[in-house]
């Protein structure tokens, strides 16, 4: 048994003070890891920066502890059977993936903080949290006690986030067996009734995808602010989630992302918490997990998030379709579809997946991912006049590998989608996964099987369609990122400050002088680049650059198309 005590003396200093008591050691040295990384978030966030003063006793005597990396320590046990590790931790990172402590809750993702004793992973854990008697603790694990929570092993434990607090809202509903809590934490005024009946909707589509839930108990872990935020973080047993601004959340712009975030985070329950790539079986917390195919990971889970929406009516069609477009402006926001697969980078999520990164460089494996996804689905129920679909898919990966807790391969994949088409699949992997083909036509063809088409439509925005630059407009107006073989290529940098137009002073006008300037004339730019005032000319051509799509429905659709469009959505053309 490792039991792991948590307590703090000054709320809003932000130190939660952690001992890890180790019983029945029989290693002369012990070591010690504190996790790298989390599930969810596939980078490197070196969690060991927020600890201090990490110190070892055994029989009441302090003892040697030293670091071997980074973030593993070596103790020098002796063979004592009962050791002791203390050191504090720094709660002060309010996200889904972070640790929150101060006078009215304690947020905990135990992965920042708790370290693991090399060889007895495997153990049971308990965690004693030394909290104001009223607190009350929303968790996956179970209570043993009064806040003491159990856990079977490690990883679960690490897997488990919590908020501890005398303020948390609390309700349920109970589904295929499986009770689901809502809690919420934060000053905001929730719609449970329709909270409730939402939820319950989309947990049970997404229940008749897979046939069964994996786990007896669930949990939304709600974190609601008085700010803007959203976020959202996938666990075995729970999701934490933190929105705001709170005072809005039931308005229809921030409910939306509610029920969004909570749907998408539903669905990694199954797919990749226990349908996971074999890179990743068992997780390595000590260094980066390499694996390629986050399109199924997270591609196919942001798919599914607002698909789920649509099938299960709590979205409308044309709610789900204004989803669909903007997952699209997203996609051609930037020209980094034509320069990286989305198999690569998921490989390269560990390099700077989460940053902007250099210019065009890499695909989003969440949008790109899901784009993939929605022509997978059209094209398996086209190929198989609506006999199988993505649906089949992630039911057979859940039975053949993720209620076995085997890791599959893309290979693996690969083959199981060949297997349920009765065709290869070879040139969607080839274009679209491991390729950098442009899926416009292939996506277009694909939505006519349910009577829709991909529209292509001018960017009204003059200087991003006809000049292929765009810019941000706070307090000065600066170029965020120019177009490969546009009239702005080889005259405009990133960070230039545009001043002038044409010698007319930019004043969050530029949109409005272009309009006023006859289309096919060159303009000249006034602007400052390091430092310096410099004036460039630039040229319009025939082509637009930064185009727009939206996904419509197709007034010729005949009667196959439109049931086939009910056979997708579960709705009405």
């Amino acid at each position: 048994m490792i039991s792991y005590h948590l307590s703090y003396t000054s709320a809003l200093s932000h130190f939660l003070d952690i001992s890890i008591t180790i019983t029945g050691n029989t290693q002369q040295e012990l070591y010690l890891q504190l996790p790298a990384w989390r599930p969810g978030r596939y980078e490197l966030q070196q969690f060991a920066q927020k600890l201090r003063q990490v110190t070892a006793t055994a029989h009441g005597a302090n003892i040697s502890i030293q670091k071997a990396t980074k973030d593993r320590w070596v103790v020098q046990a002796d063979g004592a059977d009962t050791i002791t590790i203390n050191y504090s931790f720094y709660a002060r990172q309010m996200d889904a993936g972070g640790s929150w402590l101060d006078e009215q809750m304690l947020y905990l993702n135990p992965i920042n903080c708790l370290m693991a004793v090399e060889g007895r992973e495997h153990e049971p854990c308990e965690v004693s949290i030394a909290i104001p008697e009223n607190w009350q603790i929303a968790c996956g694990l179970p209570e043993i006690r009064k806040h003491t929570l159990s856990a079977a092993n490690y990883d679960e434990l690490v897997d488990s986030p919590f908020i501890a607090s005398n303020s948390l809202q609390h309700s349920s509903y109970t589904l295929a067996g499986t009770t689901f809590h809502i809690w919420i934490q934060g000053a905001c005024k929730p719609d449970l009734p329709k909270i409730i009946h939402d939820f319950k909707a989309f947990s049970k589509a997404q229940i008749e995808v897979f046939g069964d839930f994996p786990v007896p108990e669930y949990h939304y872990l709600n974190l609601i602010l008085p700010y803007r935020t959203y976020h959202g973080v996938e666990h075995s047993h729970s999701t934490v989630i933190t929105l705001g601004p709170g005072e809005l959340l039931m308005t229809p712009a921030l409910y939306k992302e509610f029920i969004g975030v909570s749907s998408h985070e539903l669905f990694h329950t199954w797919n990749i918490k226990k349908i996971r790539p074999q890179e990743m079986l068992p997780y390595n917390f000590a260094q980066e997990n390499y694996f390629k195919t986050g399109y199924v990971a997270e591609g196919v889970t942001t798919y599914y998030g607002d698909y789920m929406l649509a099938r299960s009516g709590v979205f409308t069609v044309q709610q789900y379709f204004d989803e669909l477009n903007t997952t699209l402006q997203r996609y051609f926001a930037d020209y980094s579809r034509h320069n990286m697969s989305v198999a690569d980078s998921s490989f390269d999520l560990w390099l700077d997946g989460y940053k902007p990164g250099i210019p065009d460089r890499k695909v989003s494996i969440y949008i790109k991912g899901a784009l993939t996804a929605l022509l997978l689905d059209l094209q398996l129920r086209k190929a198989t006049n609506n006999q199988a679909s993505l649906d089949t898919v992630m039911r057979k990966l859940w039975e053949r590998f993720g209620k076995r807790s085997i890791g599959y391969s893309e290979h693996d994949y690969a083959a199981l989608v060949d297997e349920i088409a009765r065709q290869s699949f070879k040139l969607y992997f080839d274009n679209f996964i491991n390729g950098t083909t442009p899926i416009e036509p292939a996506l277009d063809e694909a939505l006519k099987y349910v009577g829709c088409t991909l529209k292509q439509h001018e960017n009204t925005l003059l200087y991003e369609s006809r000049f292929g630059f765009k810019i941000t407009a706070e307090q000065t107006i600066k170029v965020t990122a120019v177009a490969p073989a546009s009239p702005a290529f080889n005259t405009l940098s990133i960070d230039d400050e545009l001043i002038a137009l044409n010698g007319r002073k930019l004043e969050q006008n530029l949109q409005h002088l272009l309009q006023q300037h006859p289309s096919p004339e060159t303009i000249t730019l006034t602007l400052f680049r390091d430092k310096q005032i410099r004036q460039v000319i630039l040229i319009p051509t025939s082509q637009g650059y930064y185009p727009k799509y939206t996904i419509e429905k197709r007034p010729d659709a005949n009667a196959t198309e439109k049931e086939n469009f009910k056979h997708w959505l579960h709705q009405e053309f």
